[in-house]
């Protein structure tokens, strides 16, 4: 048995700090293709529309497949000197840097050639970050057998997690603003799209390098303590994937992320909310130098997308921090189910406020209230999911730890595709050709299109995830996981571990 070190939990609070500065490091990688890949691809590189949705679909249909066969290969191999599931930290970290680079590199090629070069960079990213997101998600239900302990860990990881995700954005608001007349365009000495494509990499660089030695180091420091019941299936017994499927609280779960796949909108889209919707500086001449506009506009596009990820700090992390004190006085469901309703109301707020006034500082209120149920999804869809397994392993005496970690990287990758989908559709409904906006000769503002072109864009990050989050709350009144029966499978799946303990003792 785990030997309890602080306030009944076994998780020394070194290693869960070290577990969390890790996610942390995951979270800054991440963020860097999840916010940013689809404006490099549509606005930077330019690839066609068509394209790039193909490609974000096909990649997650591949995902399909992917992670849940990364969740089987984690949970049928056996356990190491290095550990089940922490030994593919270290497996995966120097690919997912490398390609991390590589998506954001821009090769002097054709469009045909740059189509295959980003199909072929994302589709091997995709690959790699799978192989060892499905397992690090996977550690908090072998670093603690406790339920509630493990909400801890993963309320706590999640919230640095989260502040990861937030530092690309500190590095896209530096290279974009002008500071006493010196803007990274001067140094570069560049302009229009060939600045953009500079700027990308710079910043992929920076979050690489930071984000991979955290991500790696984390290896160093946890411990997995629980070891899955080992148990071969006997003919007869349902698959792993059969086992998943049949979970009716886990495919409630996963319905619910995916339902909530518009939530991804308010970080995916925001910089092109920032570059078609609002505009946020001096007036713009029709004979201004080239130069001087593409500044002016790179300043307000980094304002623009820094007011929304402040909003998403403060309502987004805020939740995430009150999350622990949240998750040990309120059933889960009634969490999700609370906060996803006030996230809608509050869209219809910020959809009304922009449609009749157009003025996103009166917009700020409430689209930081609509980022509220983001927090609130990040932690408790993992806490959900350690709580499905414990049902899992009660009723069926296997623990698929990899498969059901495998459910939420599915959900999340899924969830950033239906996102960017979304973003791609509204180019071409609002007919808004990227190649007539930004070039090496022409750039434009968001106040050069129509009102109806930037509100279909502002939209993206109003009523959409709004919408998204009053579809997710409906699964969550099916869910059953919750209050006395909650407890009953936490007590006797714990005298069973007990009971197995004893027996292999003697």
């Amino acid at each position: 048995m785990a030997k309890a070190t602080r306030e009944g939990y076994v998780v020394p609070k070194k290693e869960l700090n070290m577990f969390a500065i890790g996610a942390m490091g995951q979270g800054m990688i991440y963020a860097m293709m999840s916010s940013y890949i689809s404006d490099y691809y549509v606005n930077v590189l330019q690839l066609p529309l068509a394209f790039v949705l193909i490609l974000m679909l096909g990649a997650r249909i591949w995902d399909a497949i992917n992670d849940p066969l990364m969740g089987m290969i984690a949970d049928r191999r056996e356990p190491t000197k290095r550990g089940k599931m922490k030994k593919y930290i270290l497996y995966a970290v120097p690919p997912i840097a490398v390609l991390t680079l590589l998506m954001y590199y821009a090769p002097n090629m054709n469009t045909t050639g740059l189509m295959v070069y980003a199909a072929a960079t994302y589709i091997l990213w995709g690959m790699a970050y799978t192989m060892a997101d499905v397992p690090f998600w996977g550690l908090p239900n072998l670093m603690t057998p406790g339920a509630e302990e493990r909400g801890y860990v993963i309320s706590y990881t999640k919230n640095l997690n989260g502040i990861g995700s937030a530092l690309p954005e500190v590095f896209f608001l530096v290279a974009s603003i002008t500071v006493g007349g010196v803007s990274l365009s001067t140094i570069l000495g560049t302009s229009g799209i060939e600045f953009e494509k500079q700027k990308y990499f710079l910043i992929a660089l920076f979050t690489v390098v930071i984000g991979t030695v955290m991500y790696a180091n984390s290896y160093r420091h946890i411990k997995e303590r629980i070891i899955p019941p080992v148990k071969v299936r006997q003919p007869g017994e349902p698959s792993s994937l059969k086992r998943i499927f049949t979970c009716k609280p886990l495919m409630l779960v996963v319905a619910m992320g995916v339902l909530s796949s518009g939530r991804y909108m308010v970080q995916a889209a925001a910089v092109h909310v920032a570059r078609y919707a609002f505009y946020i500086g001096p007036e713009l001449t029709p004979d201004m130098d080239i130069e001087l506009k593409t500044q002016l506009i790179s300043d307000s596009v980094g304002k623009v997308k820094t007011i929304f990820q402040v909003c998403a700090i403060v309502g987004m992390f805020g939740a995430m921090l009150l999350m622990p004190k949240l998750m040990r006085k309120f059933d889960y469901k009634k969490i999700v189910i609370t906060t996803c309703l006030a996230g809608f109301v509050a869209s219809i707020f910020t959809t009304l406020i922009g449609w009749f006034t157009a003025n996103l500082y009166i917009c700020i209120p409430f689209i930081l209230i609509s980022c509220i149920p983001l927090g609130v999804l990040n932690v408790v869809s993992n806490a959900m999911i350690g709580d499905c397994l414990d049902y899992l392993e009660l009723e069926t005496g296997f623990r698929d730890n990899g498969l059901g970690s495998a459910c939420q990287g599915f959900v999340n990758k899924l969830g950033n595709a239906l996102a960017t989908s979304g973003i791609i559709l509204m180019y071409m409904f609002i007919d808004i050709d990227p190649s007539m906006m930004l070039s090496d000769t022409v750039v434009k503002a968001a106040t050069e299109l129509t009102r109806i072109q930037n509100f279909g864009m502002f939209s993206l990050v109003s009523i959409v995830p709004g919408v998204s989050m009053l579809l997710c709350s409906i699964p969550m009144f099916f869910y059953k996981i919750s209050g006395k029966e909650k407890q009953r499978i936490v007590e006797e799946l714990a005298a069973r571990r007990e009971a197995q303990a004893n027996s292999s003792a003697k």
